[in-house]
């Protein structure tokens, strides 16, 4: 088995912890300085797994350590097959916690892996189901902020947890980072990490 040093292609700082939390060793991290482009009419599986090759593509190109593991990984939210991203603003915030609210939603997350020439690209969908929110409890929690940098305007690990009737897949993934995916990963590419 090889000793890598871990790239993380991203500024997540949910995924860091998650790396912290699971005992990885700390990465470098250096996040994917290159737009993300355009993918229309990709399906949302489809998405974040080119989104993913792209950021880890784009910090591995600046990488200067030799032999290193490059993480990219990116995450959506998709109610109907439509993809609601980041919020641009607190009332785009609320208008999709409407819509989320009492309905199943799908989150799709992408992982790349690159190391020594290999690419290893796999992806999660976790089904979340919302409870009915009132316009009292959107308002509520949109007034925390912690929507605005979140994909589908939530994040479950934080105080939107209580929203969540139930969910079936992954909840590390719904986090942005499976970690039983990224370390089968790293199990296939017959790397450990240093």
């Amino acid at each position: 088995m090889q000793k890598a040093p871990l790239i993380l292609a991203s500024a997540s700082p949910r995924r860091l912890a998650l790396l912290r939390e699971a005992g990885f060793p700390a990465p470098i991290v250096r996040p994917a300085l290159a737009p993300e482009p355009r993918l229309a009419g990709l399906a949302p599986g489809e998405m974040v797994t080119a989104l993913a090759l792209a950021k880890a593509r784009d910090a591995a190109a600046r990488s200067p350590e030799p032999g290193a593991v490059v993480l990219g990984a990116d995450t959506v939210v998709a109610l109907d097959g439509e993809i609601l991203g980041k919020p641009r603003d607190a009332e785009e915030a609320g208008d999709m916690l409407r819509r989320l609210s009492g309905h199943r939603h799908a989150v799709y997350t992408g992982l790349a892996l690159l190391h020594a020439g290999r690419e290893l690209v796999r992806r999660e969908v976790t089904r979340v189901y919302f409870r009915e929110l009132s316009q009292w409890e959107i308002d509520a929690y949109v007034s925390t902020g912690e929507p605005l940098d979140k994909a589908g305007a939530y994040g479950i690990q934080g105080r939107a947890g209580v929203f969540v009737r139930r969910l079936e897949g992954d909840y590390f993934s719904v986090v942005g980072l499976p970690l039983c995916t990224f370390s089968e990963m790293l199990k296939e590419l017959d790397v450990e990490l240093l």
